[in-house]
């Protein structure tokens, strides 16, 4: 089996909390967000982006959390508080895919969409080739206008995922996959 196939055959999803550092150097960095963005691109638009999540910086965008929550929850215990504070803090890494899908003459938004989730997939697999792991997670604050803004996306902008990245803190276990037999149908049998 040749190392694509083996790699493309084993990743696997890690926690947040289960990921440890170090995280990438500056030089993986770059790898992985170059390898994000070979991906299709039906009509050259780059309709997506990456906001890179480090050091300090994950825990002043977790304020912008903590402070949508605290807002939806006046009565919230401060440690309830302090968890969405550190949810870009769980990794040592955190990148953001941003699709920037908008109407377009010829290039149906569904294709853009689509595009800056093969970006998201593309950053997972360079995560795995580099030796470390990956979670590629949405929740709550993903689809929170308030966040969005606090995080610099514009109006049309939306989160097509947050990827957190950095070592396994133990071997990954594999789930259940469903079986070909039930996903796979041929036209016309």
């Amino acid at each position: 089996m040749s190392d694509a196939l083996h790699l493309l055959k084993t990743r696997r999803s890690v926690k947040p909390v289960e990921l440890a550092g170090p995280g990438p150097t500056a030089a993986e960095l770059e790898t992985i967000l170059t390898i994000a963005s070979r991906v299709p691109d039906h009509g050259k638009l780059t309709p997506w982006r990456f906001i890179v999540f480090e050091d300090e910086a994950r825990l002043s965008a977790g304020e912008a959390i903590a402070a949508a929550f605290r807002a939806d929850h006046p009565e919230a215990k401060e440690e309830h508080v302090a968890v969405e504070r550190q949810r870009l803090a769980r990794a040592p890494l955190v990148i953001a895919v941003v699709s920037r899908a908008a109407p377009h003459v010829k290039i149906p938004e569904w294709e853009q969409v689509l595009s800056a989730g093969a970006a998201a997939m593309n950053l997972v697999h360079a995560v795995h080739a580099l030796g470390f792991a990956a979670n590629w997670i949405t929740e709550w604050y993903a689809y929170d206008r308030r966040v969005l803004d606090a995080l610099g996306l514009a109006p049309h902008e939306r989160i097509a995922g947050f990827v957190h990245i950095g070592r396994p803190a133990q071997p990954p276990e594999d789930r259940p996959r469903p079986p070909l037999s039930e996903i796979v149908t041929r036209f016309g049998a």
